[in-house]
């Protein structure tokens, strides 16, 4: 089996489930993590995804980019060990599962990594945001429950997409101090998804490439532009944060989209 290559950063929730997706399907890969590396990788990055993000899945001269349609690919491309649940209803289920957890959930971890780690605000005034933050996780953590109800996986009867999509969203809370209630179905499924050794290993990394506020804070200041996508945007819009995102404008410290149909 030819081996494939995966652009990505460890923290990255979209990097981790492509990750847990590979290693569960038994896919020879090798990482390349441009962040912070070489010039020579960021343009790498950059001419496999003109969006400038991870993941991008490199397969011989194909270069994939947005970690769906990477999921996407994997499974038409090794249907061997299939990740979607059997019947069109499941299915339905598990990818209107990743397009939440994709949007809306993430965006709350995304702003909570915005305060606390690239303290774009201090203060009372970050408390306000902290503890939005955290009850919107919270909420959506319920949703989810709800969702799974007393079974065993997202996915159904065995773990699989559903579960591969939902799983660094809930473990990333913990960055946070959020966790699901302890009593909950919800709960007891990270304990449970966490002893595969696919979600050990991606878990594991995600760890040990953790951000120091005060180097992410001076890197900031030099320059470094965070991407505020749609959903992210509006997590700061609807937490009262406009002011936020004109400052970091002013200061050309985040960025939206790059045009790539111009040449």
């Amino acid at each position: 089996m030819a081996q494939v290559t995966l652009i990505e950063h460890p923290l990255s929730p979209y990097a981790q489930k492509v990750k847990i997706a590979l290693l569960e399907k038994n896919i020879p890969f090798r990482i390349l993590a441009p962040m912070g590396a070489s010039e020579d990788e960021q343009k790498i990055l950059h001419s496999a995804n003109p969006r400038g993000e991870v993941p991008v899945l490199l397969d011989g001269e194909l270069s994939i980019y947005d970690s769906t349609i990477i999921l996407e690919y994997l499974e038409d491309r090794w249907p061997e060990t299939p990740l979607l649940p059997a019947g069109a209803a499941e299915r339905a289920h598990v990818r209107t599962l990743e397009e939440v957890v994709d949007t809306h959930l993430e965006a709350n971890s995304w702003g909570l990594a915005e305060v606390t780690i690239y303290r774009r605000a201090t203060g009372e005034r970050a408390n306000a945001l902290i503890q939005y933050g955290k009850k919107q996780i919270m909420g959506w953590f319920s949703w989810l429950n709800r969702e799974l109800r007393d079974r065993q996986y997202f996915n159904g009867e065995t773990f699989g997409w559903g579960d591969i999509v939902v799983a660094p969203y809930v473990n990333d809370a913990a960055r946070f101090g959020i966790a699901p209630d302890p009593q909950s179905n919800l709960a007891a499924w990270l304990a449970r998804i966490k002893e595969r050794p696919s979600v050990t290993q991606t878990f594991a990394e995600a760890k040990a490439g953790e951000l120091n506020p005060a180097f992410m804070t001076a890197a900031l200041a030099a320059g470094f532009k965070r991407e505020y996508r749609d959903h992210r945007l509006e997590w700061m819009i609807r937490a009262g944060a406009v002011d936020i995102v004109q400052a970091g404008l002013a200061h050309e410290n985040i960025r939206f989209t790059e045009t790539f149909w111009e040449e």
